[in-house]
């Protein structure tokens, strides 16, 4: 144990020497923690420029426009014609427009059917659900207004007219993420991937230094305290995103604490191993750089988090477990936000063990053959 700690603190003073892994290591994923959360600091999108073509100039279609107004979702725009709102559109200044068509309030008084157009800019998903939800929610509740009148007329009271107009009451609640923003939902999924990225990239160039200066003459449990070294820093990182960083940014936080502390050592001591895996078999450290960076975006689509997992090809379903972030991702968002039992994640532990014990076991073979064979490429 003398020899293991001995050689554990070398491999950490070693790693702080080199810069470029100091800044991959500690500095790398402290900025990311404050400059990633801030472009999704505002959480729902609101206030999206719309417009709203009235061609029927009635009552009704000025009380549709002061509901939409109301919304805090649209910030309403009235253009005079179709045609302007189709180069508003065009142009990028507003995300869609709602279309009034003429005798409107003719055709409800008379009980025929009617209909209004809503056209938004599917080419930004964000931006266009908003814009349908906002006047289908003014739209929805000027009709339903209609509807109840109509029922009083007939000698119907107020309360049984609302009771018929709604029979059956929905009440949403949603749970883990109360105001439902698109931030308190990516950031805790992203930052592990964070993790894992700025580590993978720290510990290969490690490896692949210690490979062009020919330093592999190490037996595995040197190997493993050289692991355990390099994926000290990024598991104490990881205790900051999950504590103070998602309190301080207001996301949910601390559903299991201990549970998400029993996560992070599988985890880093797997992505290590891939790591110097990694470093080791392509042996420079600007190829390393070059491959992992353009790893992060396909690993995060993998993951089955910003997917889901069942609309992937079925090749890559199976092949997103090679990944640490796949089963860390899922099992941290579990602990920390949704507060599940240590019980609930033990496949992904399972996989997350496995995983760094397969990577450490192919590490030392390919030290093993490497040091004999210091030429091999």
């Amino acid at each position: 144990m003398r020899c293991f700690f001995r050689q554990f603190l070398a491999e950490l003073k070693a790693a702080m020497q080199d810069k470029g892994v100091l800044m991959l290591w500690l500095l790398a994923p402290l900025a990311y923690a404050f400059f990633y959360p801030w472009p999704y600091s505002r959480e729902v999108v609101q206030q999206v420029p719309v417009a709203v073509v009235d061609a029927d100039q009635s009552s009704l279609s000025r009380q549709i426009i002061r509901y939409t107004s109301a919304s805090p979702q649209l910030e309403i725009h009235v253009l005079p014609s179709e045609s302007a709102a189709q180069h508003a559109l065009w142009r990028g200044e507003i995300a869609g427009y709602a279309l009034i068509p003429k005798d409107l309030k003719r055709d409800v008084s008379r009980g025929r059917p009617a209909a209004i157009a809503i056209l938004g800019n599917g080419s930004y998903i964000m931006l266009n659900k908003t814009v349908l939800t906002g006047f289908a929610s003014a739209v929805g509740t000027v009709s339903a207004g209609i509807e109840i009148r109509k029922l009083q007329a007939a000698g119907i009271s107020a309360r049984q007219a609302n009771i018929i107009r709604e029979p059956v009451t929905l009440a949403a609640a949603p749970l883990f993420n109360r105001n439902e923003g698109y931030g308190s939902s990516l950031v805790p999924a992203v930052a592990v991937l964070i993790l894992q990225q700025t580590l993978l990239m720290a510990t290969a160039m490690f490896s692949a230094t210690l490979r062009e200066r020919h330093a592999l003459n190490a037996n595995a449990g040197q190997w493993l305290a050289r692991i355990c070294a390099l994926g000290l820093p990024s598991a104490l990182v990881g205790l900051f995103f999950f504590g103070w960083l998602f309190w301080l940014q207001g996301y949910a936080h601390g559903g299991n604490l201990i549970g998400s502390l029993l996560l992070l050592p599988p985890f880093t001591l797997a992505v290590a191993a891939y790591g110097c895996l990694v470093g080791l078999l392509l042996g420079e450290r600007e190829r390393v750089l070059y491959l992992l960076l353009a790893s992060s975006l396909p690993l995060f689509f993998l993951s089955g988090y910003a997917w889901p997992a069942n609309a992937l090809p079925e090749p890559l379903q199976y092949l997103r477990w090679l990944s640490p972030s796949t089963p860390a991702i899922h099992g941290s968002v579990l602990l920390n936000q949704m507060g599940a039992n240590a019980r609930d994640v033990l496949d992904y532990l399972a996989t997350l063990a496995l995983q760094a014990i397969t990577a450490f076991v192919l590490l030392c073979l390919a030290a093993k053959k490497q040091a004999v064979n210091p030429k091999n490429t």
